[in-house]
């Protein structure tokens, strides 16, 4: 390497020599070489962006480079995404697991069926659950009530069904009923109207104490939904 303009011609080992003297007997050849190399080394690390750390006794500088460990690499970047490949194929194992221990649609929409205690039900007294979002009427009906509702002609009915055919043999106190009303689907009211039964106040259906349509614009009688005795004091709906 060569400097420019006057005494263009003096190398770096010319600058060697000069730095000790001119005294070519304390400096060999051998060691102007060498730190000719470590100042061509210098050079090129300071251009390559490393960072001087000290200089030697004879004002060499001594360098080093930043390590690549201190940068994310190709590698890292191979097992981050390896990794998370792995995660997603254990939950797409697992959740076929999960989902076919849960109910099937049919038995969601079907709904799940529930136990009532009639036990604190008095003589007289209707009282409102609740089956597959639907109000449940359940009425524990006096003597009165039953032959009322026995005595009436069937065939005098807008639709036509006896007593007998809406409650469970031997349980004639009970009957159980949706609490729609079939005309809007309106909730009708318990143990009020002509016939002590229920009455939908919206548009004035009148059912009697078996849930029959007797008087208004509903169609048909209360829905009896289905259910069974579990027990004499115990019904399950559904």
């Amino acid at each position: 390497m060569r400097s420019h303009g006057k005494g263009a011609n003096r190398t770096i080992l010319d600058c060697l020599f000069r730095r000790n003297g001119g005294r070519k007997s304390g400096f060999s050849a051998a060691a102007g070489a060498a730190g000719a190399g470590s100042l061509l080394r210098g050079a090129r690390l300071r251009g390559s962006g490393a960072v001087p750390l000290a200089a030697d006794k004879k004002g060499l500088e001594i360098v080093t480079t930043a390590s690549s460990a201190d940068h994310p690499t190709r590698r890292d970047f191979l097992y981050v995404a390896t990794g998370a490949v792995a995660s997603v194929g254990a939950a797409a194992t697992v959740w076929p697991l999960v989902s076919q221990m849960n109910p099937d649609a049919s038995t969601v929409a079907a709904g799940a069926p529930i136990e009532v205690d009639l036990t604190p039900i008095a003589e007289g007294q209707d009282i409102k659950v609740f089956w597959r979002g639907k109000p449940i009427y359940i009425s524990h009906r006096t003597k009165k009530q039953i032959e009322e509702a026995r005595a009436v002609s069937v065939s005098s009915l807008p639709d036509p069904q006896s007593d007998e055919a809406r409650v469970k043999p031997g349980h004639d106190q009970w009957l159980v009923v949706v609490g729609i009303c079939t005309h809007l689907g309106c909730i009708p009211i318990a143990h009020e109207g002509q016939y002590d039964g229920f009455f939908c106040p919206c548009h004035g259906s009148v059912y009697d104490t078996s849930g029959r349509i007797r008087q208004g614009p509903a169609p048909t009688n209360l829905a009896v939904p289905p259910y069974t005795f579990v027990s004499d004091t115990k019904i399950q709906i559904g």
